[in-house]
């Protein structure tokens, strides 16, 4: 029953409540059974007793008239004392008929319910008041008997059952409402991770206390990524599918032409042998990509950190191009500044990534025109940039131009060579395996500049360590 969420809220919340209320109700019935109702009744009488006896102007002689004093205290069911100011006792309603009381002492003029017990251990109610000349005017009664049962019959039960009953029903109604408040939202996610991944899930919008809030939004934010890795497995079957299913077309085709005798000449023979090996080292090169982005992904790619001379790693990637720019009609300058500071790093993966990003600028480059390769070191890290004068890349290109099998071909225009649209994948997740960050600025017509930011040799060894 009490298994879930809301009902465990609820009766905490009712618990509380019945505990405050508990405690509260001890509270009052301890003051009472030490100050009951009767016994303030019974104070009170004595006190306007007193005050009547104390209008008299001559106290002796009022005490003198025996008979009317007895009447008066009879008529009252009080007993009158009288101590002279030495506390010896003068005078008394009851003398010889019950025990005697003692003078109180300085708890005769207290304004509490004063009690004191004479020689039999009977207790009395008093009242008392210091005359002009020190002596002392007493009233007493004895206490009455009162049971705890009488106290809540009488002066408290029926106001704490029913006002603790209001107050219950009052708090179980706002506890199953503030109980909602948190077991709702979460139950709402629950039945949503319920659904996931099959489910096309929405998000939801915070509500609750904080805490459930900050919940809800790290779930809206998980749901977001569970949905993007989703359409990234998607695109990722359907572009491999794609990929391959060019190249064992094509390989498929030509063979069964070799094998049907279809191509029988000697150039036939050749251009159907070029075709598969060409196909075939497309498809060796995807898989090897694709084997070299998992264990990317995975930080499990095998780096050899060593120290890198940067200097040294650009310019032998320019010269590396110089005869497939100059095909082109395009000009790579090269602009590092000596005494450049070294990075600790993988070289030969670090050389992959500014090779794919000099090759990308070669081919979408138009003729006359110019790349730039810029080391620029900051406080940090090590900033390179690899800008071309090309095309350009579009706004909504950019936010995809680093996804696996994406082909800016048709935004870039220019070359004529075919990747596997996963070169930028790569050196994103060869960058971010340093420590490092990769991105990409570009404006149509005005050209495309991709900023590599790698952390120095001190920072790059920590970054390093935990990705390898």
């Amino acid at each position: 029953m009490f298994d879930s969420l809301r009902a465990r809220l609820w009766l905490s919340y009712a618990l509380v409540v019945f505990t405050a209320l508990s405690v509260v109700a001890i509270f009052i019935v301890i003051y009472l059974v030490q100050n009951p109702l009767v016994y303030r009744q019974s104070f009170d009488k004595l006190r306007k007793t007193q005050a009547a006896i104390l209008q008299k102007e001559r106290i002796q002689q009022i005490l003198a008239e025996d008979s009317r004093i007895h009447q008066f205290a009879k008529d009252q069911a009080v007993r009158i004392l009288y101590y002279s100011n030495q506390n010896d006792l003068l005078f008394d309603t009851q003398m010889g008929t019950a025990p005697a009381i003692p003078f109180p002492g300085k708890r005769l003029v207290r304004r509490t319910i004063p009690f004191v017990r004479d020689s039999n251990g009977t207790v009395w109610l008093y009242s008392g008041e210091k005359l002009a000349d020190g002596s002392y005017l007493m009233v007493a009664t004895q206490r009455p008997r009162v049971s705890i049962l009488n106290i809540f019959a009488d002066d408290i039960l029926p106001s704490i059952l029913w006002g603790g009953l209001a107050g219950l029903v009052l708090s179980m109604v706002a506890a199953f409402a503030i109980s909602g408040s948190v077991a709702n939202p979460l139950q709402r996610i629950v039945s949503s991770t319920r659904d996931l991944p099959n489910v096309e899930v929405n998000l939801f919008t915070p509500e609750g206390p904080q805490e459930v809030r900050s919940l809800t939004r790290a779930f809206n934010s998980m749901v977001r990524r569970v949905q993007n890795s989703q359409k990234s497995q998607r695109d990722f079957v359907a572009n491999v599918s794609h990929e391959l299913r060019t190249p064992l077309t094509s390989i498929q085709g030509f063979s069964q032409a070799i094998l049907d005798g279809t191509a029988t000449s000697h150039s036939e023979l050749r251009q159907a042998a070029q075709v598969i090996h060409s196909e075939s080292t497309r498809m060796y090169r995807l898989v090897l990509d694709l084997l070299d982005l998992a264990k990317l992904d995975g930080g499990i790619a095998d780096l050899t950190m060593v120290p890198v001379d940067m200097s040294d790693l650009l310019r032998a990637a320019r010269e590396k191009f110089l005869p497939q720019a100059k095909t082109a009609g395009v000009e790579i300058l090269l602009d590092v500044p000596p005494g450049l500071p070294g990075i600790l790093a993988d070289g030969e993966r670090i050389a992959q990534v500014f090779t794919n990003l000099i090759d990308n600028a070669v081919k979408f480059t138009p003729p006359r025109g110019k790349i730039s390769v810029r080391a620029v070191p900051s406080a940090d890290s090590l900033i390179v940039m690899v800008a071309d004068t090309g095309k350009g890349i579009s706004e909504e290109i950019q936010s995809r131009i680093f996804d696996r099998f994406y082909q800016a071909d048709s935004a870039r225009g220019g070359g004529e060579g075919h990747g596997t649209g996963l070169g930028l994948s790569i050196a994103k997740e060869i960058v971010l395996a340093h420590g490092g960050r990769i991105t990409v600025r570009s404006q149509p017509k005005k050209g495309t500049c991709f900023e590599v930011a790698l952390p120095l040799r001190q920072n790059s060894r920590d970054s390093s360590t935990a990705r390898t």
